[in-house]
């Protein structure tokens, strides 16, 4: 019943973040307990060996919930901010004074940095990296309605005559060799762990495939919604049986101590 309660509260973290910019499902994976012997020989008063071993399990526990890093939907948003990534990568933000996390939410606004230069930044007005390392902050005097990127994250700025400047910045992507190892923060953000491993920067690894950034659409979670649901009734269904089995088993363990010589 444990078990079915981590799964009944998996799928509904699933259904809640149905309309979160990123978001990867998350499943939960069972594993069997111990397991009894009935029999403590394995052969009949013959000698002979028995074809089966009786045993009968203890039960079941929750082995791990893994994220399922499968492409999500574009969406067309018509903001020129709002990137999604089609491959494997991940943003690179900035949190905090050294931490680096990584998302797959690509819903970026313009933030006023201490420098006084502009920054692209998240949601939380985290500067997101470009593959140097450092945030992508662009010139005050620049109007970044005319910034834009071609699909290797590559910015570009628009002129006035309409002719084209090379900004020389490049939104940092990263890919993981486990990207199901990363940690879970809040925000959409995610943090390497030793499971996951070394972050990897497309822009030097050349083992890895480019990802493309496209410009006007965000990834939408890739939960599908009757999946979900149909989960969400196995679950609970197997949970009420759960619960009628240990009834039917106190019933019997009463009935077994009511008996009379």
């Amino acid at each position: 019943m444990i078990a079915q309660q981590t799964a009944v509260d998996t799928i509904s973290n699933n259904l809640a973040n149905v309309n979160t910019t990123g978001y990867k499902k998350e499943t939960v994976e069972f594993k069997s307990l111990l397991y009894s012997k009935l029999q403590t020989k394995t052969e009949d008063n013959e000698g002979n060996p028995k074809p089966v071993i009786g045993q009968v399990g203890l039960g079941v526990r929750t082995a791990s919930v893994t994220s399922r890093f499968v492409q999500g939907n574009m969406t067309a948003t018509g903001n020129t901010l709002d990137f999604c990534i089609e491959g494997n990568g991940f943003f690179m933000v900035r949190t905090g004074e050294e931490g680096v996390a990584y998302t797959r939410a690509g819903n970026f606004n313009i933030s006023l940095a201490a420098s006084g230069n502009l920054t692209l930044a998240d949601a939380d007005g985290n500067p997101i990296l470009g593959t140097t390392g450092e945030a992508i902050e662009f010139d005050p005097g620049i109007s970044t309605a005319n910034v834009f990127i071609d699909e290797y994250g590559k910015f570009f700025y628009r002129n006035p005559d309409e002719t084209i400047t090379d900004l020389e910045m490049q939104v940092g992507l990263v890919q993981f060799n486990n990207p199901a190892g990363l940690e879970k923060i809040s925000g959409s953000l995610l943090v390497q762990s030793p499971a996951s491993g070394e972050p990897r920067l497309e822009a030097e690894d050349e083992a890895l495939k480019t990802s493309k950034v496209r410009s006007g659409y965000l990834e939408a979670s890739n939960v599908q919604t009757v999946d979900e649901m149909v989960n969400l009734i196995v679950a609970q269904r197997a949970y009420e049986m759960n619960s009628k089995i240990i009834n039917a088993s106190d019933e019997m363990l009463q009935q077994a101590n009511n008996l009379r010589r």
